[in-house]
């Protein structure tokens, strides 16, 4: 059933009825990740930077070598970050025009069944903004765990699988059912749903292909919610 919905996501992705999400998936999930590099940019001039301009003042010899040293660990810092904010990049994208992909896939795959219902504006930019808060939380606390040898890609895996995997596949399910049926049916299906999570955090661990993970996921749980639906 996983791997099923899994392959059928692939095939989404390069088909031509996709190609319109495809390109607008790709473009603002590095828009994305350049608002956020920006940012860590900012942060790091604002507090690093100065701690590191104090602590090196006494020695000249050491002052001279600043902005070689600063520059260093801001890239170090920026691509770890940018590493963990890939996850939080999607669930922001995602939140954007989820609806347009998982119509395009009930339409394109299930034809013969009605098309689901979107969320009211409101609503959905609420679920949005929560999906987007509990992704950064999530990811902040994995990057903390690179600091525990043996346990960081654990972390990462398991905190994305199960935060996207939910949040994704809620949203798939709610086109169809009331929030709190598409919690339910979720819960019911929760070990299902958090071995698709770490697919989609595995798809999300692959450099340049993760930047369309926002397309891949919302692909996937669409017919993964379909198969269970069915099941059930």
């Amino acid at each position: 059933m996983i791997f099923d919905s899994v392959r059928l996501a692939l095939k989404d992705l390069f088909r031509p009825e996709f190609r319109k999400a495809f390109i607008k998936t790709l473009l603002l999930t590095l828009l994305a990740l350049v608002v956020i590099w920006f940012g860590l940019k900012w942060l790091f001039d604002f507090l690093a930077l100065p701690f590191l301009t104090e602590m090196m003042r006494p020695s000249g010899e050491w002052a001279s070598w600043l902005g070689t040293l600063s520059s260093i660990l801001f890239a170090i810092l920026s691509a770890f970050g940018l590493a963990f904010m890939v996850a939080p990049a999607s669930a922001l994208v995602a939140g954007l025009f989820q609806d347009d992909v998982a119509e395009r896939v009930e339409e394109t795959s299930y034809p013969e069944q009605p098309v689901g219902q979107s969320l009211p504006l409101g609503e959905s930019a609420v679920a949005s903004l929560k999906f987007l808060a509990i992704v950064i939380i999530g990811n902040i606390f994995a990057l903390l765990m690179l600091l525990i040898p043996g346990v960081n890609l654990i972390a990462f895996f398991v905190v994305n699988g199960y935060l996207l995997g939910r949040e994704f596949f809620e949203f798939a399910a709610m086109r169809y059912r009331t929030p709190s049926e598409a919690r339910a049916f979720r819960a019911e299906h929760r070990v299902t749903i958090f071995l698709a999570g770490l697919a989609v955090a595995l798809f999300l661990a692959i450099p340049f292909l993760n930047l369309l993970t926002p397309l891949f996921a919302t692909s996937m749980m669409v017919h993964l919610h379909k198969r269970l639906s069915v099941r059930s």
